[in-house]
């Protein structure tokens, strides 16, 4: 089972359900004190609340036809770094002065985390992520993401991309809130994997392709085995001496970087699909 927002024909935004290939609208009217997207997933029982909502006076459509808007509400969006070996063997390259703090932070008990964006930063599916105008040297960067609930429960996985320019970090890593934190620079979707239905994590793929023009740039894959932290993990640290009361999204860090010589273009479609989610597509500007 699978939650998400969508825009309807009037303008209006939208919450649904999405099971075996079809979209069902809630009718958030039905329940007091539970308006939004975030008031479901953040629900004792995510799914009994979302079946209870279904509105009987609509019918399903294809889910592929419904444009999905980015699954936040008033959450913040947070991302760990330095997570995966190829990532931190990449930092290392980038950075050769620094190289020894992303080994550090690779193997130390605490992970690497920062604020990525606030929920009216996040771009949605099928819009522009951005290349900064600074940096020649910029890449997608697709990750699980985490839907956590204000008392920091995970209820449910969805698709991030953490576009990051990687000149402008491996000058210096004080940098990273500039090469990392900049309009266009977070996008997540298109829906929600409630935690209860998403496939085993280990066996978990993320793919990301990347097109210029009609060919393929370049494409890569991983497996969240590869992942050097336990998703509960990253949320309890995110959690010390912090508070979500509107939840947050977690973003849990890259194994997939493009080799040195690439870089994206404006014009290039970005794709990161995770199974057990789905495809998260956004064109770059």
């Amino acid at each position: 089972m699978q939650l998400g927002k969508v825009r309807r024909p009037n303008g209006r935004v939208g919450v649904v359900l999405v099971e075996s290939g079809h979209s069902f609208d809630l009718d958030m009217t039905r329940k007091p004190g539970v308006h939004t997207l975030a008031d479901v997933l953040h629900s004792p029982d995510p799914a009994r609340l979302a079946r209870e909502l279904i509105d009987a006076g609509s019918t399903s459509e294809p889910a592929g036809r419904q444009a999905y808007l980015a699954p936040v509400d008033r959450q913040e969006v947070w991302a760990a770094g330095v997570t995966y070996k190829r990532s931190k063997v990449a930092r290392e390259e980038e950075s050769k002065g620094a190289a020894q703090f992303y080994d550090k932070v690779y193997t130390a008990p605490r992970p690497e985390l920062f604020l990525k964006a606030t929920p009216a930063r996040v771009v949605h599916p099928g819009e522009p992520v951005k290349v900064r105008a600074d940096s020649t040297w910029s890449v997608p960067e697709p990750e699980l993401t985490l839907v956590v609930s204000p008392d920091l429960r995970i209820v449910g996985y969805t698709v991030g991309n953490d576009m990051s320019a990687r000149d402008i970090e491996g000058e210096n890593p004080l940098y990273l809130p500039q090469a990392k934190i900049y309009k266009q620079s977070c996008s997540v979707g298109p829906l929600v994997t409630l935690a209860a239905k998403m496939p085993p994590l280990a066996g978990v793929e993320i793919k990301l392709t990347i097109r210029r023009g009609a060919a393929v740039a370049f494409e890569g894959t991983t497996t969240l085995d590869q992942l050097s932290r336990t998703p509960e993990s990253l949320v309890e640290w995110l959690g010390k001496e912090n508070a979500f009361p509107d939840g947050v999204l977690l973003l849990t860090g890259t194994g997939i970087v493009p080799p040195d010589e690439f870089t994206l273009k404006p014009g290039d479609a970005v794709s990161i699909s995770i199974s057990g989610i789905g495809t998260l597509s956004n064109p770059v500007v």
